[in-house]
């Protein structure tokens, strides 16, 4: 396999910098999906994770945003995993988490943490057809309003992560890559990020990214919410936070190779 690169982003329903969506034109979130498009083009990415992904809401003038990043981007593959859904006859809203690849998907499923009502977060597992392997990866987005929610959430994941079978190489599992929007810092002890890499620590070597560099807010980071958690199966080749004011978050992208191809 050669390099990969995998972008994640809280694209924060399209809206840019704006408080709310709802106070955006059509126009002004096509103007800013455009540039979104133009940025995933220029960094290059293979895969993409999306979060706070509109697919019919009233409050963004009713843009798929992922179908809209999916043609402007050029991305071939396009997999919409929607955690809330709320039907108004003038309030409709359908929204959750996206994936972009430049490659097939052999097989993907999402998973909201509850019912698909108003503000529900979930995760996204998918495998990724690469020419020699299977990619397996987790797309997910947490509670921004409490800390034991977070955890809750974070449970859910590792149950499912020990119930998965997950592709194997040399009759080995693959571990996934996990990404996303945890809303939680990784040195906070006792949140989310913490308890997931002290799960997955105990169960296998992992790389979380980026080490240092704040995601949010986007026009002065100082809280690192956004990661990427590689596996020991892969290994690091660069990781940087993308410098954009196109939402309220940060994007991180992370090129990486199989440890045996370094």
């Amino acid at each position: 396999m050669s390099s990969l690169k995998i972008l994640t982003f809280n694209i924060a329903h399209g809206r840019g910098l704006s408080l709310y969506q709802g106070f955006s034109s059509e126009k002004r979130i096509e103007r800013n999906l455009l540039k979104i498009a133009q940025m995933l083009r220029q960094s290059d990415a293979d895969i993409v994770a999306l979060q706070e992904v509109d697919e019919d809401s009233f409050w963004n003038k009713r843009v798929d945003c992922l179908e809209y990043l999916k043609k402007e981007a050029g991305f071939q593959h396009a997999l919409m995993g929607i955690n809330s859904r709320r039907y108004h006859p003038r309030r409709h809203l359908v929204y959750g988490n996206g994936i972009l690849s430049r490659y097939p998907v052999h097989f993907w499923e999402n998973n909201p943490f509850g019912e698909t009502s108003f503000g529900q977060k979930g995760f996204m597992y998918a495998e990724i057809e690469l020419k020699n392997e299977v990619l397996p990866l987790i797309n997910l987005h947490l509670d921004y309003r409490s800390r034991l929610n977070r955890i809750a959430q974070i449970e859910q994941l590792i149950d499912y992560i020990k119930e998965k079978r997950h592709p194997r190489k040399n009759n080995k599992p693959i571990a996934p890559i996990i990404c996303g929007d945890f809303n939680s810092h990784s040195k906070r002890a006792g949140d989310a990020v913490a308890h997931l890499f002290d799960y997955i620590r105990s169960h296998g070597d992992y790389h979380i990214f980026p080490k240092t560099a704040a995601t949010f807010p986007a026009h002065f980071p100082r809280r690192m919410l956004d990661f990427i958690f590689l596996p020991e199966a892969f290994q690091p080749v660069h990781c940087e936070v993308v410098k954009t004011y196109l939402s309220d978050h940060r994007p991180v992208l992370l090129t990486f190779k199989h440890a045996g191809e370094l």
